[in-house]
Order: structure tokens, then sequence, then C-alpha cells
């Protein structure tokens, strides 16, 4: 299954910049998921994260990770229920970057 943004946009009530998913590529359902997002230059946290030194700041990667597992649970969902869904992330145990 392959999901473009206004296909995400319809689960996730994000909207930019913060909305972290810009397509979903792979989805198993209940199972994994492999989404995308196109980062560029001119993405407000490169101003200030590392000038010279461009870095998605780890904060947010996690947070596209979380968004992306919002899309699994709630991909199922009816329109309807999608209005009083919510899915939050609570918490990270030893989370590390290692490269």
């Amino acid at each position: 299954m392959n999901l473009r943004i206004a296909e995400i946009m319809r689960i996730l009530p994000h909207r930019y910049p913060f909305l972290l998913v810009d397509r979903v590529v792979e989805l198993e359902q209940e199972k994994r998921i492999v989404a995308l997002k196109n980062v560029t230059i001119n993405e407000p946290f490169f101003n200030g994260h590392f000038p010279g030194l461009p870095v998605m700041p780890g904060v947010l990667t996690i947070e596209a990770m979380a968004q992306t597992g919002a899309i699994l649970s709630l991909i199922e969902r009816s329109p309807e229920e999608l209005k009083h869904a919510a899915v939050y992330l609570t918490g990270i145990d030893e989370a590390r970057f290692r490269k």
C-alpha cells in the first residue's frame, strides 16, 4: 500500500510545519510500515541546528517515527472514528542514534 500526502492528512491531525510524514511506501496492516519525510535545506530547524553542518534534530526524527506509528494504528479507521482518535507518544527509553 502506498499512501500520498492527502491520505496521510486524512489520518493525522498534524499540519505544516509539524507534519513529518510525506509518503508511506510500504504497509503491512498491524505489522509494519515504511514512510518518507522529504527534507530540504530550507526546513526551518536547519537555520539553528548546527549551522553550516545541517542535521535533522533527533527529537524530530523520533516525532516522525511516532507519526508513522500513528498512521499504522489508525489506517483502518473510518472518517468518523478519526474525528475522535488520538495517538500520543508517552515516552521513549534508551533511544540512541548510532549513525
